[in-house]
C-alpha cells in the first residue's frame, strides 16, 4: 500500500532537479530514511544509469517504498536500516541522500549519518542531506523558528540542526562540506563530499 506525504510530492521535483546535477552519472544510491518511497521514486525515474538502495529504519513503511518503487528496474529492494547502528547492511556506494530525517530525530542519529558516510561512500563520493537548517545559529526564516520550536516541544532531542555544527561534526568522518543549494520552502540540500582514503 502506498503511502502518501504532500510534502515529498511538492518538494521531488526541486530535489530531484538539484541532485541529477551533483549525483555521479553511474553507481548505487544509498537513500537513509526513505519514509514513503516517493523521493526514490522520482529520483529513480528520472536518473535511470543509477541504482538505488532505499533503506528505512521504520519496518512498516517498507511496503509502502515498494508499492512507490515497482517496475522501476533500477531500484534494490527496500531495507531495513538504522543509522545509528554500528553496522549497516550494506557495501561501498558512490553516494548517499537522505531528506528530512536529522531535525526530527535525536542528535545521535546525525552523528550515526555522518559515521555510517565516513565507512560505506566510496572515495570522492557525495552525501546530499535536504531539510531546514540555521546557518551561523540564526533560523533562515520565522516559519523555521516555528517549527523548531514545534519539534522540540514534541521531543526535546529534535530540532533544526545548525549547519556549521553538522559540517564540524562531518569532517572527523573525512567529509569535506562542499556547497549548499536553497530549496523551496526554506529547506536547502546540503552536501558532503568523502575524501580518498588513507
Amino acid at each position: 500500500m502506498r503511502l502518501h506525504a504532500p510534502a515529498a510530492e511538492r518538494n521531488a521535483g526541486p530535489i530531484v532537479e538539484i541532485l541529477r546535477t551533483v549525483l555521479p552519472p553511474t553507481g548505487r544510491i544509498l537513500e537513509l530514511a526513505s519514509g514513503t518511497g516517493q523521493h526514490c521514486a522520482a529520483l529513480a525515474s528520472a536518473l535511470p544509469n543509477l541504482t538505488f538502495q532505499p533503506s528505512e529504519p521504520d519496518t512498516s513503511k517498507l511496503s509502502s517504498i515498494r508499492a512507490w518503487t515497482e517496475g522501476l528496474a533500477n531500484v534494490q529492494a527496500p531495507i531495513a536500516l538504522d543509522v545509528t547502528a554500528s553496522s549497516w547492511p550494506v557495501g561501498e556506494v558512490e553516494a548517499m541522500f537522505c531528506a528530512n530525517m536529522i531535525h526530527i530525530a535525536p542528535n545521535e542519529a546525525l552523528h550515526g549519518l555522518l559515521e555510517g558516510a565516513g565507512r560505506h561512500l566510496a572515495p570522492g563520493g557525495v552525501l546530499a542531506i535536504y531539510g531546514p537548517f540555521m546557518l551561523a545559529g540564526r533560523h533562515t526564516a520565522p516559519s523555521n523558528e516555528a517549527f523548531d520550536a514545534s519539534l522540540r516541544a514534541r521531543d526535546a532531542r529534535w530540532g533544526v540542526r545548525d549547519l556549521e555544527t553538522v559540517k564540524t561534526t562531518a569532517l572527523p568522518h573525512g567529509l569535506s562540506f562542499e556547497r549548499a543549494f536553497d530549496m523551496p520552502a526554506n529547506n536547502q540540500i546540503v552536501l558532503f563530499r568523502r575524501g580518498a582514503k588513507g
